[in-house]
């Protein structure tokens, strides 16, 4: 059975018909990549300007003479490495709390049967509806109280707990086959083992994915790392960046921004195809 498109095979036979949709399929590409790639630019070689070049109006879309100073001013003024390695050990140590709680909890929930499971999972679904402003003050007043302000697990702990990573990998693991983990428990192996060297494995994408959420959530917040980090020393990127940004050169600050997405774009295209991956299975088995 054939499937209609928008060109016809006989068309594309011709010549002037293949020639014509090529012509349009590279002008659509090139303008969405245009589109998304602009701004980019705009940002990297805006950092590269003089400070009266980037106040023009209208504003030149190549500079005239290329700085590098942004660039160096930025790292140094702004102690670039240590905000950037704060924000590291808070999203990393982000990441791994919510990995194990997240997957261990979906585990249980898909493949162990507690009992009122179904209870517990509407429950942490439910907090999915609450506004995350809402809860910004009662998550203060706890962290306030264990004293752990200025302290990374304020970022840790509360980032542990997230309904929508749960529900995710929860999805995943309740399409994996029965008959594969009855055969791992005929063989002996127990619960932990099961999902060790069993269920882990063949979650690898959805855990790409969950992955990436984690990180970006931690590595893009402003407001929660603002309230619990007074002290200037240990603030990630996100809130530096507005604290140290009164008395610095709009170059500069430009170019702090650039620096500051580099890792989040280097782990997009490194990862690029574990995202897709864990995107597609989890369509296709959803």
């Amino acid at each position: 059975m054939s499937t209609r498109t928008l060109v016809s095979p006989a068309a594309l036979a011709r010549p002037r018909g293949r020639a014509t949709y090529w012509t349009v399929f590279t002008a659509i590409v090139l303008l969405f990549a245009l589109a998304f790639l602009f701004p980019v630019y705009w940002m990297v070689t805006g950092a590269m300007k003089s400070p009266d070049e980037v106040a023009e109006t209208p504003p030149t879309i190549v500079p005239k003479e290329w700085h590098l100073s942004g660039y160096t001013d930025a790292w140094d003024l702004m102690q670039l490495p240590t905000h950037l390695w704060n924000t590291v050990v808070q999203a990393a140590g982000a990441w791994l709390f919510q990995l194990v709680l997240c997957t261990a909890a979906a585990y249980a929930l898909s493949k162990l049967r507690p009992v009122f499971g179904k209870v517990i999972l509407g429950g942490i679904l439910a907090t999915l509806m609450v506004p995350a402003q809402a809860l910004v003050v009662p998550k203060y007043l706890t962290v306030a109280d264990l004293g752990l302000l200025n302290d990374p697990l304020a970022i840790w702990l509360p980032a542990v707990a997230n309904a929508f990573n749960l529900y995710l990998l929860k999805r995943f693991f309740d399409q994996i086959p029965r008959d594969v983990l009855e055969a791992a428990e005929i063989d002996g192996a127990g619960k932990l083992r099961i999902l060790w060297s069993i269920v882990l494995p063949m979650s690898r994408p959805v855990l790409g994915v969950v992955s990436i959420f984690a990180l970006v959530a931690v590595w893009q917040d402003f407001l929660w790392p603002l309230m619990v980090f007074s002290d200037t020393e240990k603030q990630p990127i996100s809130v530096a960046l507005v604290q140290l940004s009164q008395n610095i050169q709009l170059t500069v600050l430009i170019a702090a921004m650039v620096i500051a997405s580099i890792p989040m774009v280097a782990m997009f295209l490194i990862f690029q195809r574990h995202i897709i991956a864990g995107i597609s299975a989890g369509s296709t088995k959803g």
